[in-house]
């Protein structure tokens, strides 16, 4: 069946590649982007073309046919009109690291008795002390001149009260939860005073600097919100249940890396809830409170204050790290309120259908890929278990000929200009298994909530030791395996003329194709829904090989500190070390008090260290060298190339063990 497949059928998919390599030595990138995107509308246009044309209906098509075809089209069509409008977003981009170096030196060389202070609101409700000390500790440590620090408990926990006494830092709280975060915010926000507050969840420790790279951009009288991206200590359940810490970006990379800074360009970055610098008269034009009409008020006060003039400026640096969500259930629990807020919001007079907006903030903030994601990852694991059991077909007239010619080229054209316009970050085979691993719990919170937008609780995803408790998703687990099992079934049921149901010859190779690209994923899907517990209780630090001293009770030994912990650390000796280790040995290191070790293993040349005692001086110090200055997570990942081998490679082998950077 292949060789009568005629070449002029490859040569759209050809054309497709060749343009993408040719763009690829292209280095401008402000050149690139708006070719990209043309040409993924072209392929669209092409490809929809075709579809409207041929295979709407034909011969021998049904009336269940017809409410299949057109029903698997509407969802085809939502997926590619929001791929669309990701493509436009992503035809510009801005960079404002040269605009934060000259503001932080401005601001330096400023008297700073003429900078305005800062109020810092820290949202707490259940969060345990090992999370919120972090924060605490390293948002008292932000250098800038007038700095006030406040904790802001909607749980009334008298011992978070004096945690925050002994710390210096203030403690609000308020007699009700009403209105959730943006109800604790502006409970707060009423009792403060400085003209600008930044805000921060309970697990996002902020880097010293923080302050002094955002502050600068208010000088434009337009920002009304200054946002810095989320990035993460730990790694989120994908890398931690698949075991791809060193390959895999954790999965809110594409968005804050390369989607925001494009979303920047337009004028249409928004508030994300943590990391953002809030103008409070700003605030104060729109009632001196954030609105508390949805779930995610950081959204729609993004959109609130658009409507007055004022934008959210995208600072793409990690200037604070926080805590993935340390779980499947964790996982869930957050996109499904992320999820409701966003379809909430299109209810609301501020959404995009309101007054007062351009189209193109009109279209960039529609809450579109909350909805096609796992609608359209659903009917394209369904479409191909429907058609073997039934014979129902999802597109008529449709042969190999017509896959190679029109399907292909459209998939190899969207996902190709994706990797180019993202720098790589988005990886097709890590967002199909991410997708699918959503769409079995996101998709029914999705529908409901258009069916009753409001009334749902706002549920604050679980930090420390309870999130980590539970790592295994029975529900997705066991509907991966029925789809795979099904799929299996269907494709043994149609292999022979005796049991076929499929009666449309030329198609067999089209499923039988999809059917094994679904069954690969639906695998990953499984492994990742099986869970993995984390490989240490404290996460590490690269420290760069910076000097240190190994103390003994006879001397002295100086070594290369490779990484650090709360728990422990890994070093490098710069001589040879004695035959054993004496109990009361300590490691002497920058900033922290002596700590006390033992060692723990060998490795490569190094020495693993564990404390055996934390004084509180020295866990305090710890903290601000982990998180307060510039060290980024040990297991970061490696070269993306090797992304897809890896995956690929979680279906046959286990995974290598994790190793030190």
């Amino acid at each position: 069946m292949i060789h009568d497949i005629p070449l002029t059928a490859f040569g759209p998919l050809a054309a497709v590649f060749g343009a993408f390599l040719l763009l690829s030595e292209v280095r401008d990138d402000r050149l690139v982007r708006p070719f990209i995107a043309a040409g993924v509308l072209i392929a669209v246009f092409r490809y929809l073309t075709w579809r409207v044309a041929e295979t709407l209906d034909g011969p021998g098509i049904g009336v269940l046919d017809r409410v299949f075809i057109f029903s698997f089209f509407a969802v085809e069509l939502l997926g590619l009109f929001d791929g669309l409008i990701l493509a436009l977003m992503m035809s510009r981009r801005r960079d404002n690291s040269p605009a934060a170096d000259r503001h932080e030196a401005r601001l330096r060389a400023a008297d700073p008795r003429s900078l305005p202070a800062v109020d810092v609101l820290i949202a707490t409700y259940n969060e345990p002390l090992e999370v919120l000390e972090r924060t605490i500790l390293c948002a008292r440590a932000l250098d800038w001149p007038d700095l006030r620090v406040w904790v802001c408990d909607d749980g009334r926990r008298a011992w978070l009260a004096r945690y925050c006494a002994e710390k210096g830092v203030g403690y609000l709280t308020r007699p009700d939860n009403k209105g959730a975060k943006a109800g604790n915010l502006n409970a707060a926000l009423a009792r403060t005073s400085a003209p600008f507050v930044l805000v921060l969840d309970a697990d996002f420790a902020p880097r010293r600097n923080m302050l002094y790279r955002m502050m600068g951009f208010f000088e434009d009288p337009r920002v009304g919100i200054v946002q810095a991206p989320h990035a993460f200590y730990n790694p989120d359940p994908v890398q931690q249940n698949l075991a791809l810490y060193r390959v895999l970006p954790d999965e809110q990379r594409l968005f804050f890396d390369e989607i925001m800074p494009c979303r920047d360009a337009w004028d249409a970055a928004f508030c994300c809830g943590s990391n953002g610098i809030l103008r409070r008269s700003a605030v104060e034009e729109i009632g001196g409170r954030l609105p508390e009409g949805s779930i995610t008020e950081d959204l729609l006060t993004t959109l609130v204050l658009l409507r007055r003039g004022y934008v959210t400026r995208y600072l793409n640096e990690k200037l604070a790290l926080g805590l993935a969500p340390e779980s499947s259930a964790a996982f869930f629990v957050q996109r499904a309120r992320w999820a409701r807020g966003a379809i909430q919001i299109l209810y609301l007079r501020h959404g995009p259908f309101g007054p007062g907006l351009s189209l193109l903030h009109r279209l960039f903030f529609l809450p579109t890929h909350w909805i096609s994601g796992s609608l359209v990852q659903a009917f394209a694991l369904m479409a191909p278990l429907v058609f073997m059991f039934t014979g129902v077909v999802p597109i008529a007239n449709l042969t190999l000929v017509e896959v190679i010619e029109y399907q292909l080229p459209t998939i190899a054209a969207l996902l190709a200009g994706f990797v180019r316009l993202s720098h790589g970050v988005f990886q097709p085979l890590p967002a199909l298994v991410l997708n699918i691993f959503m769409c079995f719990r996101l998709l029914p919170a999705v529908l409901w909530t258009f069916i009753r937008p409001f009334g749902h609780a706002f549920k604050v995803t679980p930090k420390g030791k309870d999130a980590r408790a539970a790592n295994r998703d029975d529900l997705v687990l066991g509907m991966a395996g029925a789809i795979l099992v099904a799929s299996i079934v269907g494709l043994l049921l149609n292999a022979t003329v005796e049991t076929r149901v499929i009666d449309r010859n030329a198609l067999i190779p089209v499923v039988a194709g999809w059917t094994l690209y679904n069954a690969i994923a639906l695998i990953l899907v499984g492994v990742m829904a099986t869970g993995r517990p984390p490989q240490r209780a404290e996460e590490r630090f690269d420290m760069g090989g910076e000097a240190a001293e190994l103390r003994l009770s006879n001397g002295v030994i100086p070594v290369s500190l490779v990484d650090l912990s709360l728990g422990g650390a890994f070093v490098r000796p710069d001589r040879e070390l004695p035959a054993e280790i004496p109990p009361q040995t300590s490691l002497h290191i920058r900033g922290v008090p002596p700590l006390p070790v033992r060692l723990v293993g060998h490795r490569g040349g190094g020495l693993a260290f564990a404390f055996t005692e934390l004084s509180d001086p020295a866990r305090e110090a710890l903290i601000l060298r982990l998180l307060s200055e510039h060290h980024r997570p040990a297991l970061g990942p490696a070269p993306r190339a090797r992304i897809a081998r890896e995956m690929l490679a979680r279906i046959l082998l286990p995974p290598a063990p994790a190793k030190a950077a």
